[in-house]
């Protein structure tokens, strides 16, 4: 078994075992709704511009809770964390996707969903925390295999569409995912246990106030200002973020409303996407992974950019739009597929590993307040034109490869995709939560 990514899989314990061998299931649930979740809203009567608005309300949601994920991840415990919002975030929304009938429906769904933020964090510390440094990378691309393994389900969504119509199918995949999910989190609940970090952070926060602990994040901000690294990569996720939510949001619109493409056929392209993603992660991805940073970075923006301007130019009829989109799949698979995980990894290596729970939830605050408004702007764009979202994505990659050739000019001590750095800046010390008597 010569495959790096196999080997970790096989050799995985532990928390992260659990973490990603209960992934998959995300295929069996949400991933079944998601290539229709915008259609359904279309479907249900919603404009484009409160499709995008839906989108920035989830944004914002995110940023909220993204700054308290730390104080609730600290306080209750990564484990109880991740169950608790897991169920807060994904099974009541189901829920309410399921019987929805008009904009308040989403509206009300979309305030429950950004609740995930905190789960986000909490799951991110569940899996890492234990995990050697050097296998953090490997870790974050298996769960991206994991998600898009998910999308070679789509023929289900596909066949149900076909045979019931597009809305009472997506009815019924929405319980679908209310059961699978919560199945998921009992599971992960079940099978986990509490990290060696996060048992320290719970006793040292026991008996004190969610407000005396949010008092503490002075100190975080001012060492996240303070480190280069940690700025570049909050602007790269950022910029990743951003692309990848326009792209959710108005991919399947693009595709059904401007190029024609039959509804049953929407969750296919995905799954194409998501097999070249796998082929790309196994194979091509672990050999750039050995490069500095700069290299692998700097191919995904290209590949995801060409990708993108592919979808622009492709025409409203003929075959030549299938060839089309099949390239632009192919070059989203890699570039999405790259960036995704060295998002994820260029974050989780600059945090230090004691104040992991803190040092995140301003990080994804920072990154979702950044990234909110892109739903709404989205919105506007495809109400002008349906090509327009995805011209602001390519100004966007633009940016982000500019940002990276930037960084690494000024920066020539480069950090390596592995987590071994020559100037690791991240890792610095952070003052205890205010008000703690105990030290952190």
């Amino acid at each position: 078994m010569n495959n790096p990514l196999l080997k970790t899989l096989k050799g995985l314990r532990g928390n992260p075992r659990a973490c990603v061998y209960t992934e998959p299931m995300w295929g069996l649930s949400m991933n079944l709704c998601l290539p229709y979740a915008s259609v359904y809203m279309l479907a249900l009567g919603l404009k484009d511009s409160e499709v995008g608005f839906i989108a920035t309300v989830y944004m914002l949601v995110q940023v909220v809770f993204a700054f308290l994920s730390g104080a609730i991840t600290d306080k209750m415990g990564r484990r109880k964390t991740t169950a608790v919002f897991d169920f807060i975030s994904w099974s009541i929304p189901c829920l309410i996707w399921m019987v929805a009938q008009d904009f308040w429906f989403f509206f009300v769904a979309a305030i429950f969903n950004g609740a995930m933020k905190v789960t986000t964090n909490s799951w991110d510390c569940l899996m890492v925390e234990d995990a050697e440094k050097s296998q953090i990378t490997r870790i974050y691309s298996l769960v991206i295999v994991c998600g898009q393994l998910s999308a070679l389900f789509a023929p289900i969504s596909s066949i149900l569409v076909s045979r019931l119509t597009l809305v009472p199918a997506i009815r019924i995949l929405y319980i679908n995912a209310f059961v699978v999910m919560t199945v998921k989190l009992v599971i992960l609940y079940s099978v986990s246990r509490e990290t060696g970090t996060g048992l320290v952070r719970m006793r040292e926060t026991k008996g004190k106030s969610l407000f005396s602990l949010l008092k503490g994040y002075g100190g975080v901000f001012r060492i996240i200002a303070k480190s280069k690294g940690t700025v570049f990569s909050l602007v790269i996720t950022a910029l990743v973020g951003a692309v990848g939510m326009i792209n959710t949001t108005f991919w399947q619109v693009i595709v059904s409303r401007k190029l024609l493409i039959p509804d049953p056929l929407l969750p296919v392209f995905p799954m194409l996407r998501s097999v070249l993603a796998i082929v790309f992660l196994f194979t091509v991805i672990p050999f750039i992974a050995r490069l500095t940073l700069r290299t692998p970075l700097l191919l995904g923006f290209a590949a995801y950019l060409a990708g993108q301007t592919l979808l622009v130019l492709t025409p409203v009829t003929g075959m030549l739009r299938y060839v089309l989109l099949l390239v632009s799949l192919s070059c989203d698979g890699f570039g999405s597929g790259t960036l995704a995980m060295l998002a994820e990894s260029l974050v989780a290596l600059h945090v230090n590993k004691e104040e992991r729970a803190r040092v995140m939830s301003i990080q994804h605050m920072i990154i979702m307040f950044a990234t909110s408004p892109f739903g709404w702007i989205g919105g506007i764009l495809s109400g002008i034109s349906r090509s327009l979202p995805f011209v602001l994505t390519i100004c966007m990659l633009l940016a982000g490869a500019a940002v990276t050739a930037l960084y690494y000019g000024f920066n020539p001590g480069e950090l390596k995709v592995g987590g071994y750095a020559h100037e690791d800046e991240g890792n610095v010390e952070l003052p205890p939560p205010r008000g703690n008597t105990e030290e952190a």
